[in-house]
């Protein structure tokens, strides 16, 4: 826990914190300045990996982001962080603030990793999987702490976070410099981000951990992978094309499951 900000460990900052996560709408979680020690969020910032380091590069109708969990090709710094999230102390204060026990993370892609997007970069509004396919435990949590100092408004790329009916944008978190984003994933959490206009040197950073636990809780126990949907505004062809793309790259992740067969 030594890379956390020692204010954020206190219990009344515990108790704020589970206070704002609960009551926060449209679905549970919180938004955390500040959330590192400043010296670990700069050391980060500053050896954040290049573009092309990033081992998986995502092109498609719905997304365009670099997503990397090759950890033995970013900066040590990075091994630590991941460490520190990781552990039985850092889930326990996890759990703490958002009353869900027995937290923990796996340890491969599905469970911590970077993302980057360069101009033009989106990701299109989605839920998650709901299962960890391999390990047969359930997605939970997202923690997202984003490394982008002087990120303006107007370069968009807030992390939008939906209604559960997809009418209406709740809550829009601006990716801004060692701001944490933590919340509840479920069948309904739907969130994503818009192109993005940042000048062409500047990238859209984040780190990210997903929490899992051995029992599903109150959502759905079976297994979906990630499915995007289009927003109100989008067009009809947008909205049919998303939809059938979905439910086909759904049912075949599915069958795969059932049948036992690794993907």
């Amino acid at each position: 826990m030594q890379f956390i900000n020692p204010s954020l460990l206190l219990p009344d900052s515990i108790k704020a914190l589970s206070h704002s996560y609960i009551h926060a709408q449209p679905y549970p979680h919180v938004v955390i300045d500040n959330f590192l020690t400043s010296d670990m969020a700069t050391r980060l910032h500053d050896n954040f990996p290049t573009y092309d380091i990033f081992n998986k590069k995502y092109q498609g109708y719905n997304e365009y982001k670099a997503e990397g969990s090759n950890f033995e090709d970013f900066h040590p710094a990075f091994t630590e962080l991941k460490n520190m999230v990781s552990s039985p102390q850092f889930c326990q204060w996890i759990s703490q603030i958002t009353q869900i026990e027995s937290l923990f993370v796996t340890n491969d892609a599905l469970g911590t990793g970077l993302h980057q997007g360069k101009k033009g970069s989106f990701l299109d509004i989605h839920i998650d999987f709901s299962m960890h396919h391999l390990q047969n435990v359930y997605r939970r949590l997202n923690l997202l702490i984003f490394f982008n100092p002087g990120w303006q408004e107007e370069w968009q790329g807030h992390t939008e976070l939906w209604n559960h009916d997809m009418t209406q944008c709740v809550q829009k978190v601006l990716p801004s410099f060692n701001r944490a984003l933590l919340f509840q994933t479920t069948g309904k959490s739907y969130h994503g981000y818009g192109k993005i206009s940042p000048p062409e040197h500047i990238t859209r950073k984040s780190f990210y951990s997903y929490f899992y636990t051995t029992t599903h809780g109150d959502q759905n126990s079976t297994y979906n992978d990630t499915i995007f949907t289009a927003r109100p505004e989008e067009s009809k062809a947008k909205k049919f094309t998303t939809k059938v793309k979905e439910a086909a790259k759904n049912f075949v992740k599915k069958t795969l499951k059932k049948s036992n067969i690794k993907f």
